[in-house]
């Protein structure tokens, strides 16, 4: 593997994908040059700022160096001038570059879970209207962000997941999704990306979350009274793991079967191949609670393959929403006009990403940003220069 990788052509520097985006204002406005915005931008992300007055504050501290590598025409751009820009980019041809830079970074996904979540951005709204979500996609395994999607006005993350799938590159993955994202349609389009699916299962689908859970608890009673080899045979597997952390026990035991014969809505589920639950069995001080939870999986009978994505999908929360709330401040944005909320989330994920594969030893995340703000070599390491 590793000399696999050592054959692969370096990736082209992030700079280098900003100046293929394509500058949306007329040209007599364009008074700054589009990629020098964006690096002043993304270099306030990287050491702590958050705002557009951030990033004229960050700019102009840092001019000198910063015309080390950018050409800075007319000086350092404005507050104003960073709001206006970020709100005039075209979030999809903005998300085309990330998802075109990301590719060059990891350019093969075979394996991987890719979860999918929404996350609100609580202060990015305006008065009397609704708070903006967004829809991100992460890479378990390679601790990526891989893109993102604002929901539009007035629908909700069923009509942005689509958009979000057409734009990444999928091929060989495994998708997984919440409830709000168990849609025929979606796991159609998961299919037609050559990859694979793991949908929760939710009250949303009653009448098949039903019949899924009793299918589950006639096939675990009977595994319980007769021989489980004879019974799992074929068409049932099975896999446990065991975690004690603080005073805590957990047991999460996955059932995957691929006996779909009952079940009459398959042929319009497109690439399914077998039903899960996962049966969570947590102690803690003494006292024992029990979780059952149930998917729509395009995998073929393999339960700990499964098991993996299902764990994997919570690195969306744990890894990504956490880290842009606790580390980049995305809960306090206040990015609001017009496409500045979209634009400025995708400059966040980006900047993530690059504390995220920019190793140093010993250095949190939060670490790493006090470091760029105060060692600009470290940044410029950052930034790939």
């Amino acid at each position: 593997m590793s000399e696999k990788r050592q054959c692969l052509p370096k990736p082209k520097p992030l700079i280098e994908y900003f100046e293929d985006l394509p500058d949306p204002r007329m040209d007599r406005s364009k008074k700054h040059k589009l990629v020098d915005i964006l690096v002043i931008g993304l270099c306030s992300q990287l050491v702590g700022g958050s705002g557009f007055s951030d990033m004229e504050t960050f700019g102009r501290i840092r001019e000198h160096w910063l015309r080390t590598f950018l050409e800075l025409p007319e000086g350092i751009p404005s507050h104003d001038t960073f709001n206006r820009c970020f709100a005039a980019i075209d979030p999809y041809q903005f998300l085309d570059c990330f998802v075109q830079w990301v590719q060059g970074i990891c350019p093969s996904l075979k394996g991987e879970t890719v979860a999918i979540d929404g996350k609100a951005l609580r202060r990015a709204v305006n008065a009397g209207e609704s708070v903006p979500h967004i829809v991100s996609a992460w890479a378990s395994e390679n601790g990526l962000a891989l893109g993102q999607v604002k929901v539009k006005d007035k629908s909700n993350e069923i009509t942005a997941i689509p958009e979000l799938l057409q734009a990444l590159h999928l091929k060989g993955c495994i998708v997984t999704i919440d409830a709000i994202g168990c849609q025929k349609k979606i796991a159609a389009n998961i299919i037609d990306k050559h990859a694979d699916y793991v949908l929760a299962l939710k009250g949303n689908h009653e009448t098949m979350h039903d019949e899924v859970r009793e299918f589950f608890a006639d096939a675990v009673a009977t595994c319980a009274t007769q021989c489980a080899d004879t019974v799992m045979k074929g068409t049932m597997d099975s896999h446990q793991t065991i975690e004690k952390n603080h005073g805590r026990i957990e047991t999460r035991r996955y059932w995957q079967s691929t006996n779909l014969d009952w079940f009459q809505d398959k042929p319009l589920w497109k690439g399914l191949q077998s039903i899960a639950m996962v049966e969570s069995i947590r102690t803690v001080k003494g006292k024992t609670s029990i979780e059952r939870r149930f998917f729509l999986s395009s995998l073929p009978l393999d339960a700990k393959k499964l098991a993996k994505a299902v764990r994997g999908h919570w690195g969306v929360e744990n890894a990504l929403h956490w880290c842009l709330d606790v580390t980049f401040k995305e809960d306090d944005s206040r990015a609001r006009t017009r496409n500045a909320a979209q634009n400025v989330a995708t400059l966040r994920r980006i900047a993530l990403n690059l504390v995220k594969k920019t190793p140093r030893e010993k250095t949190s995340q939060r670490q790493k940003l006090l470091v760029a703000a105060l060692d600009p070599d470290f940044l410029k390491k950052l930034l790939g220069i």
